[in-house]
């Protein structure tokens, strides 16, 4: 895939996969909706439940009925099928021209996009990294060896795919729609990160940068749910896509 400086856009494609966000989804809906993009730019907001168990539709469907100005359009999978699946099928169905991915939980500030979409603005950048690791932001001090992994997956990433980012596994990464959208997702969980940035990193030409932004870290007890299983399938899908295409 080769690709091409575009035109100033109109929307942002906000996807948001959710499972078991009952008591924060609310709380997300509203700092997203509350955000003005710079240059006047429209949302889209995209939730993906992935089969929740507990009453997050609910809890989503009466945030609906109470912001019915919102653009929000409601998708759900009648099976669980992880974080990774939920992000395929909100890609599929955005519509704006950039799409940038927001969890469900208070980890990430969404009053932060226009960080992101500074260089995209400026006409410098395709792709956009929120990096944890970079800049004088708030960052929540919590596990020392989750650091550490983070570090090492980005270093083992960076090694394979030629890039040189701080924070491969951040949640904000922002994207012209037609590259995320023109690339073959395999991964259901959380080996999405390390794979779609294989990929990216393999298209001709794609400008990538990386902005500085803040983190709230949850813990366990809060609803945090990666764990070092997912660290090894990291590990393997960096090996996998950046190995063989």
């Amino acid at each position: 895939m080769e690709i091409s400086i575009t035109n100033p856009f109109q929307k942002l494609s906000i996807v948001i996969p959710a499972y078991n966000e009952e008591r924060t989804i609310h709380f997300i809906l509203d700092k997203v909706k509350d955000v003005v993009l710079a240059g006047g730019i429209n949302k889209e907001v995209i939730i993906v439940n992935d089969c929740s168990k507990d009453d997050t539709e609910g809890a989503i469907k009466r945030y609906m009925a109470s912001n019915p100005q919102f653009n929000i359009m409601y998708l759900a999978h009648e099976i669980n099928k992880g974080k990774g699946a939920a992000l395929h099928t909100g890609i599929q169905h955005a519509t704006g021209e950039y799409l940038i991915i927001q969890d469900a939980d208070l980890e990430y500030d969404p009053r932060e996009y226009n960080l992101l979409l500074k260089p995209i603005l400026e006409g410098h950048a395709d792709v956009v990294y929120g990096s944890r690791f970079l800049g004088g932001n708030p960052h929540r001090v919590l596990f020392f060896l989750h650091t550490i992994g983070n570090k090492m997956l980005t270093f083992t990433s960076n090694f394979f795919s030629g890039l040189n980012l701080t924070d491969m596994e951040t949640c904000y990464k922002l994207f012209r729609s037609d590259i995320i959208q023109g690339l073959k997702l395999n991964e259901k969980r959380f080996g999405f990160e390390p794979e779609v940035t294989a990929k990216i990193a393999k298209i001709k030409n794609v400008r990538i940068y990386e902005v500085g932004i803040s983190y709230y870290g949850r813990t366990y007890e809060d609803g945090k749910k990666i764990g070092w299983k997912d660290g090894f399938r990291a590990i393997y899908c960096i090996l996998k896509y950046n190995m063989f295409r």
